[in-house]
Formats: structure tokens, C-alpha cells, sequence
């Protein structure tokens, strides 16, 4: 496994983990010995960057990485996050960027991590009732306290990172980032880059989209958290999985998958992006990995985007799209 570079000091897999499906979301049908499994065997194949928050499950992720993970401290950067309000039956109540609530979800994250430090402490959304420079303020203390290595920004908007970057350096923006995503190409990617900041990639699979394993809506449990998603909607579902399709000729010039096709591509936008495809089972982990060693032609490249131009997909990415981008 190669590495990758975010921000100036904090060196990690280039492919990383989202842990995030192995506590539900896409669907209750999880099980925690097969979670447990993948994570080990990540981190057998040289991944490095784990990614949760406390909101999956809600409150139980953090403790599975964790468990699964125990005894290997040192070889693990791990990422979680705090700012989406959820009570312990997975009901939404908002965000907060509040100072004494960024103090108390540290100090509750570090127990359920079983650990003294965070490697990468992320706001998840953005507050608009609270001032980013109050936020990112109080994400410093945790640095100065030992209780966090490194801070990042979901979400986020170039004007909002140049204000959080005045009050203390951030490390990394972590947005979605795929074929079939690519807002962050118009700003916020120019601005990390201008700053040196690292981008990480959630959803680099298009929330499976891009895989070639979804034919159509009935292929998602009922309880997905997908089947309420503009882009999985009856037409536009049917829109862009002819976009997947268009791509297949490339992935069997590469004798690759679809996903690894897709990996692969987000891989190939530049060094300072780390890509962090979530699975709950040692299979699709496996094959992921594979991204990690292909090399992309720029002619390929340039056919990839006339398939799948800027703005082709059809539907937002969420039903509800006011809470990013701030």
C-alpha cells in the first residue's frame, strides 16, 4: 500500500476505511463479526486511515473500530467526528459547532476509542448559528491539550475554510468526491490546494452507484437510508446507472471492476486525495485495494470525463441539500 500526504504532516494509506455501513445506514442487515474481520484485514493489506464519527450507529461505531482494532495503536490514524445531533434512536436533532459541545463529544469519543488522542478530529457539518472561528477555536484547545493530533472540516465551503485556516491550520476537507460527484472540483478543491490542504473522499463509489452491483431500487433493503436519495429515485436512478454502464469498456481494457475503475479515477485527481470507499465485508475490502495499484492513461482519463462530464448525474445528493457547502 502506497501512502499519501494530508496536509503537511500526516502521512496515511492511500486508500483509507469508512466504517461508517458496518453500523447501519445502508440497512440494518450488518454484522459485527464480519466487520471486526474487515477491519483486521485492512489493516493486514496496509490501510492506515479509519474512518468513523459518532453519529454512526449512533454512538456504537467508534467502539467496533475500536474493539476490532485493539492492540494496534500505533499502526492506526484514527478519524472520527462530532456535529451532527442524534439522540440514541438515530432521531435528527441538528447540528452544533458549540465550544462546550465540541469539548464533551472529544472527551466521549476518546472513551468509546479507548484511546488518549485523535488523529483527525472533524467537524462534520458545519453550525451556521455558531461562528466557525468559535468552533475551529475550540477544536484548538483539544490540539494543545494532547487530545487531538490534527483538524478537519466536512462539508465545507472555500470562504469557511479560509476563516476556520486563519484560527488554526486544517489538515483536511473531507466531502464527497466520485465520477458522478464533482462539485468540489469548482471550488473547494483550489482552495485546499492553495492552502495545502488535504482532501479526503467519502462515497468514491457514488453510494455504490458505481460499482455495477445496483440494477435498480429494489436491489436496496427497505430500511436503506438510500431509497430516500434524489439520485436513486425511479428516472434519475435509471440515468445515471447508464452512465456506470458507459464506462464498462474501460474497466475491461484495465481487467478491472466497475468500482476498482471508479477508485481508481478519484485516485488519479491528485496525490493530495485520499479516498475512503466504505464496505462491511472482507471481499468488496479486498478488491477495493486493488485501485490502489492502477494506473490510469490520459487517454482514459479523458474518456471517463466525456462519459461522465461535470454535472451529468442526475439529482442532488441529498434530499435536503442546505446542511453542505457552508
Amino acid at each position: 500500500m502506497r501512502t499519501r500526504r494530508l496536509g503537511a504532516q500526516l502521512e496515511v494509506s492511500s486508500l483509507g476505511l469508512g466504517c461508517m455501513t458496518m453500523s447501519g445506514t445502508y440497512g440494518t442487515d450488518f454484522d459485527d463479526t464480519e466487520s471486526r474481520a474487515t477491519l483486521l484485514r485492512a489493516l493486514e493489506l496496509g490501510v492506515t486511515l479509519f474512518d468513523t464519527a459518532d453519529v454512526y450507529g449512533p454512538f456504537a461505531n467508534e467502539a467496533l473500530v475500536a474493539h476490532a482494532l485493539a492492540g494496534h495503536r500505533d499502526r492506526i490514524v484514527f478519524s472520527t467526528k462530532f456535529g451532527i445531533l442524534r439522540s440514541s434512536d438515530g432521531t435528527n436533532l441538528g447540528v452544533s459547532g458549540r465550544p462546550e459541545y465540541v469539548r464533551q463529544s472529544c472527551d466521549l469519543s476518546l472513551q468509546r476509542l479507548g484511546t488518549d488522542r485523535i488523529d483527525i478530529y472533524w467537524q462534520h457539518r458545519v453550525d451556521p448559528n455558531t461562528p466557525i472561528e468559535e468552533t475551529v477555536g475550540a477544536m484548538a484547545e483539544l490540539v494543545a491539550a494532547g487530545k487531538v493530533r490534527y483538524l478537519g472540516l466536512c462539508e465545507v465551503s472555500g470562504a469557511t475554510l479560509r476563516r476556520a485556516n486563519a484560527v488554526h491550520s486544517i489538515t483536511a476537507v473531507q466531502s464527497e468526491y466520485s465520477l458522478q460527484s464533482r462539485d468540489v472540483e469548482g471550488e473547494i478543491l483550489p482552495v485546499c490546494r492553495e492552502l495545502g490542504v488535504g482532501f479526503v473522499a467519502y462515497s468514491p463509489l457514488g453510494r455504490g452507484l458505481l460499482t455495477g452491483a445496483i440494477t435498480g431500487v429494489d436491489d436496496l433493503a427497505k430500511d436503506d437510508w438510500r431509497r430516500t436519495s434524489p439520485r436513486f429515485q425511479s428516472e434519475a436512478l435509471q440515468h445515471n446507472l447508464a452512465l456506470v454502464e458507459a464506462s464498462r469498456e474501460i474497466a475491461h481494457e484495465l481487467g478491472c471492476t466497475l468500482a476498482q475503475l471508479a477508485l481508481a479515477w478519484v485516485l488519479a485527481q491528485g496525490d493530495d486525495i485520499v479516498p475512503i470507499p466504505g464496505t462491511k465485508q472482507r471481499r468488496n475490502l479486498e478488491s477495493n485495494i486493488v485501485a490502489a495499484s492502477l494506473q490510469l492513461s490520459d487517454e482514459q482519463l479523458a474518456r471517463l470525463n466525456d462519459i461522465v462530464p461535470l454535472g451529468s448525474v442526475a439529482g442532488d445528493r441529498y434530499s435536503d441539500m442546505s446542511a453542505v457547502n457552508i
